[in-house]
């Protein structure tokens, strides 16, 4: 399921598997988020367990964990003549080999941009790229942020990204018609921009070679950045002539270390397991391997929730160990302590 040329095979096979998962979860409330996989990886049901399993893999090994949301996207999601049009006069003809997404709510962080500066340098040096100058395309929701490290950047790559006011001027027949909205709405999330802008940002960056890095001025690894890298990694992998590893990277300044990765909050966040009291404090400024499937609670080990998320698993009847184990007896316990509740309603009188 890692690296295949069948995509639309492996694009059946993944909707097969998730088609008898929701036969057995007719019904179940609470199966939306990331964390529904676990609903069904913890499921005392066996069928539902073995489907899950053959699905997402082993929850005991996150490099193990197949890349299930990248080959959907790829076999059902498809850019509009519209959005393609906008990448390729990016791209010019060659893909990028990097992508570095940062989510910097018009923040500027000067730690941000040098530690995210390092990751790119450390992914070209790991993966052995013998690239002279490699591209790198950029993805924000600020601006400013481009401006900010392009001049560090464009000493050893060349530097890709969209800038949508240059794209309208040079196209004649611009194909997309959109309404240009007002910038003060949810600034913080889409930047400046018109918000057709950020899928533009998702297609041309899902084209990148290598590795996607995700970095923030203070969450990580967002579900935007995670579902990026999945599709990059799906169109890479499905690539014959692409034979290098693909990586997806969390970048990581040290003041988002000082107290662990508490900032890294969200129900279903990719780094949110990690955040709790045994989490890694103070160290300095990493470029963390990030799996593509998502983690959630109940995978694995070393799981350090914060409180609020204890409460919550408590009402799903998860307890963990003080090291993080969960403890698979009081969940067991608590699925065959409820009870089916059946609601008679007489439609015609007795």
């Amino acid at each position: 399921m890692k690296k295949t040329n069948d995509v639309i095979g492996l694009g059946h096979l993944c909707i097969h598997g998730l088609s008898i998962l929701s036969e057995h979860a007719l019904g179940f409330q609470g199966t939306t988020d990331a964390v529904a996989i676990q609903f069904f990886l913890k499921n005392i049901n066996p069928g539902m367990r073995n489907a899950a399993r053959k699905l997402f893999g082993r929850t005991s090994s996150l490099q193990s964990r197949p890349n299930v949301f990248g080959e959907l996207l790829k076999f059902m999601v498809t850019p509009t003549t519209a959005i393609l049009e906008a990448v390729d006069w990016v791209l010019n003809g060659t893909d990028p080999d990097i992508a570095l997404h940062m989510r910097m709510l018009t923040n500027r962080s000067v730690r941000a941009v040098k530690v995210a500066i390092k990751c790119i340098k450390m992914a070209l040096h790991n993966y052995g790229l013998q690239i002279a100058k490699p591209r790198v395309v950029l993805v924000s929701d600020t601006p400013s942020f481009i401006k900010d490290i392009s001049p560090n950047l464009t000493k050893f790559a060349d530097v890709l990204y969209f800038d949508y006011e240059m794209f309208k001027g040079s196209i004649s027949n611009f194909s997309m018609n959109m309404k240009k909205q007002s910038t003060d709405f949810r600034i913080k999330d889409w930047g400046p921009a018109p918000r057709w802008v950020a899928f533009v940002d998702f297609f041309l960056a899902s084209r990148a070679k290598h590795a996607v890095i995700s970095g923030a001025n203070r969450r990580v690894g967002t579900t935007y950045a995670q579902l990026i890298a999945a599709l990059a990694a799906a169109n890479s992998h499905g690539d014959a002539s692409k034979t290098t590893r693909f990586a997806f990277l969390s970048s990581f300044q040290s003041n988002l270390l000082v107290n662990g990765l508490a900032k890294q909050v969200g129900w279903g966040h990719i780094w949110n397991r990690f955040a709790g009291p045994l989490s890694c404090r103070s160290q300095p400024d990493q470029c963390a391997f990030t799996p593509l499937l998502p983690p959630a609670w109940w995978d694995g080990e070393w799981q350090s929730p914060i409180p609020r998320d204890i409460r919550r698993m408590q009402a799903y009847g998860v307890q963990v160990t003080e090291m993080g184990l969960v403890i698979n007896s009081s969940l067991e316990n608590h699925c065959t302590q409820r009870k089916d509740r059946i609601k008679i309603i007489n439609v015609f009188p007795s």
